[in-house]
């Protein structure tokens, strides 16, 4: 017992709730906000309404992440919570069955008929519902929904993200606002890229050059059709 306490543990799932809503909103926020501010700048529009686009859409776009956030974990939340009363219903009415239920599940894991059948006993007897929530349903603290928290995270981290580029505006001059603009989004997609996996423990330059290669995307083609909108008007 003495050697576990001297070999700590640091594992990063436990982020995994509202990492990913925050990498999702500030990604969201700046992508969005940058090829939104693009594709104004390159229909040849002026300044103020660049800006008057680009303050739109920080606006419009973290309520959207908010509520969409919100709406989409409680669903999985509501999922969750009438799983664990039909698994109580059933914890209620046929306990043999589920216990052996729980059994065959360590069985299919490796563990030895006898002891499956002791470890299902030992774990029922302490918290039936949350020993099934767990390997049955795969439902744990870490997992579980939290709608408010990834709507306020996604909600804020998109304005921060969306903010970056929007400040880009007023920082360069009306012409080279397209490249700029982009080029800086850019930047600002691989830091957080490199961030979101620092955070999260995984492969920094796989995560950069994703987020930025699907950015870069989504800017050309916004830029490409306010360029065409632009030449038409």
């Amino acid at each position: 017992m003495a050697r576990l306490h001297l070999h700590p543990e640091s594992h990063l799932v436990s982020r995994i709730g509202w990492l990913r809503a925050a990498v999702l909103g500030a990604n969201d926020g700046i992508v969005s906000t940058a090829s939104l501010i693009v594709g104004v700048a390159a229909a040849s529009a002026a300044v103020s309404e660049v800006l008057i686009a680009g303050i739109a859409g920080l606006v419009a776009g973290a309520m959207s992440m908010a509520a969409g956030e919100y709406v989409s974990v409680s669903s999985q939340s509501d999922t969750e919570r009438a799983d664990l009363a039909r698994e109580s219903a059933e914890l209620a009415s046929q306990p043999e069955f589920e216990r052996a239920e729980l059994a065959r599940i360590y069985v299919g894991r490796g563990v030895e008929p006898e002891l499956a059948q002791q470890v299902a006993e030992q774990l029922m007897a302490k918290d039936a519902l949350a020993a099934h929530a767990r390997d049955e349903l795969g439902i744990s603290d870490i997992t579980t929904a939290r709608p408010v928290q990834a709507a306020l995270t996604s909600a804020a981290t998109f304005a921060a993200g969306a903010a970056l580029p929007l400040s880009m505006v007023l920082l360069m001059p009306p012409s080279a606002l397209v490249l700029g603009v982009s080029a800086a989004s850019l930047v600002f997609l691989a830091l957080l890229g490199a961030a979101g996996a620092q955070a999260g423990g995984a492969d920094i330059g796989k995560a950069t050059l994703r987020v930025t290669f699907w950015g870069a995307l989504a800017m050309a083609a916004t830029a490409g059709i306010g360029t065409l909108v632009g030449t038409v008007v």
